[in-house]
């Protein structure tokens, strides 16, 4: 009767052992994704600010040439103006397969891709299942 106690309480504590475990590396885990994931967004950030600045001189620099061109250079800043409100109306009534569906792709891919060996967590939830099976 002591040995099965004993048993029962040694398998007691190596399950809380693999608990802990698995919630310990449930954290670490969901701390490299949010951190993978927060890198990404924050580098295309300061990409796409550097891009906006290029082309807002650029922008500036064209609507000054066109306005030249037409002797008035309010002209040329209405153009351009003009140029991008259409670009602005495509983009919103295109907004869900342009803009929002690309972006939660690659969030999903970030949170979803493994860094060892380019496999996803998916597929090694299916491999789990297989095994146990």
């Amino acid at each position: 009767m002591e040995n099965t106690a004993a048993s029962v309480e040694m398998l007691y504590e190596k399950a809380k052992k693999y608990t802990q475990t698995s919630l310990d590396l449930l954290v670490l885990n969901t701390i490299d994704k949010t951190a993978d994931v927060l890198s990404s967004l924050t580098s295309r950030v300061f990409i796409a600010m550097a891009v906006a600045m290029f082309t807002l001189f650029i922008n500036v620099g064209i609507s000054l040439f066109i306005g030249k061109l037409l002797n008035e250079y309010y002209l040329g800043f209405f153009i351009v103006s003009a140029f991008y409100f259409i670009i602005a109306a495509v983009l919103y009534f295109f907004k869900d397969k342009l803009i929002e569906t690309p972006i939660a792709n690659m969030i999903i891919d970030k949170l979803l891709k493994s860094k060892r060996s380019g496999i996803t967590i998916l597929d090694q939830f299916k491999e789990n299942e297989d095994e146990t099976i």
